[in-house]
């Protein structure tokens, strides 16, 4: 028996739109790093661009437990004592929640050159309003989903 290995041919890319209200950070991200991955299919190879494009809505909106919303996030600019920090919670209430949830799938992804391309299929918005609807997402509802098993969604 041989082992099955994709080709750029056999590759089917779905969009699927998702709704961050309510909805807890670590579960969203490690539900739509599965899905950029393609881990949810078949066929799915790990040296491939599987995975479908996501639209996550309501960034702004999702959930953080326990005190992760007072946790410390730190950069540096590049300047000699430049280095900056923000808590979680002002970065969800000021102008780029977004990247709260970006952050946090990035971090779920393997670290290496296919992520980043698989990250370039990740949409966030803030609020309910997107400009894909000509693609016609699939809504995957998280929320009536198993939390035991999220693969079968």
């Amino acid at each position: 028996m041989k082992t099955y290995t994709a080709t750029p041919a056999d590759i089917d890319k779905k969009w699927i739109l998702i709704d961050a209200e309510g909805v807890v950070l670590g579960r969203l991200a490690a539900i739509v790093a599965g899905r950029l991955r393609g881990k949810h299919k078949a066929t799915f190879t790990p040296h491939m661009d599987m995975g479908d494009n996501v639209i996550v809505i309501n960034a702004e909106k999702v959930q953080i437990t326990g005190k992760k919303r007072d946790k410390p996030n730190y950069w540096h600019t590049g300047y000699p004592g430049g280095i900056k920090s923000r808590t979680t919670g002002q970065i969800l209430e000021g102008a780029h929640p977004e990247r709260v949830v970006t952050q946090a799938v990035k971090r779920m992804l393997p670290g290496n050159r296919l992520s980043a391309k698989q990250m370039t299929n990740l949409r966030v918005y803030a609020g309910a309003e997107h400009p894909h609807a000509a693609q016609s997402p699939d809504v995957l509802d998280i929320k009536s989903m198993n939390p035991k098993n999220t693969r079968s969604a």
